[in-house]
């Protein structure tokens, strides 16, 4: 790892910083607004949703939504630009689909999993990705769940534990590879360090390695094109990035590994605008944001004539502490590059600029 330095590095900004009065566990830009949801549980044990909008400096409080259970993750993935629908998981094993202009009754709801929905990804929808909107639950019965919001009551693919293998908590799912009607793959990343990837054309374990502590997160750079880099990262401290363009025969994708810091790294998301560019979200409070280095050649063969992948280089391009709490959640705005927004324990939300990420 190599530290960018000089003027041109980006600087990581806390513009707005709005107090909450309970505990947030994800946070999510509305596409094409300047509005942002948070979500999370109430002290009473109740589910939160927040609908907020960016005004210069301050944040206002636009609609404030209660349900029974605890919300644990939500998702635009899978909706149209048009519609701008919420898919959200909650602490009951509950998917729903919440249209914000009218969130009394979901729109779609289906007991998913029997325990937690710990994270939801969406594809299909907001134009980006081929092939139909779905959308992907994992949950800590061990199941990896995937559902078509014209579809009710059943999933369309259902990646659980094998007749005699123990049941491990799921806890992160990304969508990618997503560049045609056909081609769509799930990752997910378990409490002992499984991650496998799924393929949804052929309904089968494309790969599977460990990285021997708990996955905290997984993301794909990007969901829409030919599977490109996927950053995995865990319970202490490390992040890894695969090569997913080159698979081996025997030793999968190349990966290279970075220890961050001593902490969880809770979340890991790409820049939308820079698939190269990703930050990562640390359990002491703290932010790090990273570019990327392709290596000269991003394949060889090996001594059987077999093509394998090289994995390439990261760089720290900076890092901020914001809060002695975890920060638990992430997103950028896809639309305004460099805005991002953050939830951590420490019950604050953040919106943070990003600045010269045109200059890198």
């Amino acid at each position: 790892m190599s530290a960018a330095l000089g003027p041109e590095r980006p600087q990581v900004v806390s513009h707005v910083q709005q107090a909450l009065s309970y505990t947030v566990f994800d946070c999510k830009w509305v596409p094409r607004s300047a509005r942002l949801l948070c979500l999370g549980s109430a002290a009473r044990g109740t589910g939160l949703v927040q609908l907020y909008e960016l005004h210069g400096a301050r944040l206002e409080l636009l609609r404030e939504i209660e349900k029974p259970k605890p919300i644990k993750c939500g998702t635009f993935g899978a909706t149209s630009l048009q519609q701008r629908y919420l898919a959200t998981g909650d602490f009951d094993g509950n998917l729903n689909i919440w249209n914000l202009e009218a969130p009394e009754i979901p729109v779609y709801s289906v007991k998913g999993h029997k325990e937690i929905i710990n994270s939801i990804d969406g594809v299909g929808g907001l134009g980006i990705g081929e092939g139909a909107p779905e959308i992907v639950t994992g949950s800590r019965d061990g199941t990896v769940k995937v559902w078509d919001p014209r579809q009710k009551d059943t999933p369309v693919a259902n990646m659980e534990p094998v007749q005699g293998e123990s049941k491990r908590d799921c806890w992160t799912v990304a969508f990618g590879n997503a560049y045609n009607q056909e081609e769509r793959v799930i990752c997910a990343g378990y409490d002992n360090g499984d991650i496998k990837l799924f393929d949804l054309k052929t309904m089968s374990l494309r790969w599977e390695t460990n990285i021997k502590n708990g996955v905290c997160s997984v993301e794909f750079d990007r969901k829409d094109i030919n599977m490109n880099k996927l950053v995995a990262t865990s319970l202490e401290g490390k992040f890894h990035v695969f090569d997913m363009r080159t698979q081996h025969p025997t030793k999968g994708f190349a990966s290279l590994s970075e220890k961050a810091q001593k902490s969880t790294i809770w979340q890991v998301r790409h820049l939308p605008q820079n698939r190269d560019i990703f930050m990562t979200s640390g359990g002491s409070g703290s932010l790090h944001l990273w570019k990327y280095e392709y290596p000269a050649q991003r394949s060889k063969k090996d001594s059987e004539g077999s093509e394998m992948g090289v994995a390439g280089s990261v760089s720290l391009l900076q890092n901020v502490t914001l809060s002695t709490q975890p920060i638990s959640s992430l997103d950028w705005s896809p639309d305004k590059k460099g805005l991002c927004v953050c939830g951590a324990f420490d019950q604050t939300v953040r919106v943070l600029i990003v600045t010269k990420l045109n200059k890198i």
